[in-house]
């Protein structure tokens, strides 16, 4: 699974739940809230202040 910024953040965790502490990293402390489960990388970036493009890179790079 290639990550997006259109990704899930739900699926990815699902899929990838070794990627949480990158997402706590940059500040994003409500994986577990009913929001995160819908939301995608882009949106949860724009409320959290955080570079998208940058997060979806890191995420990529620790999953190869």
């Amino acid at each position: 699974m290639e990550i997006t910024k259109n990704s899930i953040i739900g699926d990815v965790l699902d899929q990838h739940p070794e990627t949480a502490g990158l997402f706590l990293s940059i500040g994003m402390h409500c994986l577990g809230c009913p929001a995160s489960r819908g939301e995608t990388i882009e949106e949860a970036c724009m409320v959290h202040g955080a570079d998208a493009d940058a997060l979806v890179k890191t995420l990529n790079e620790a999953l190869k």
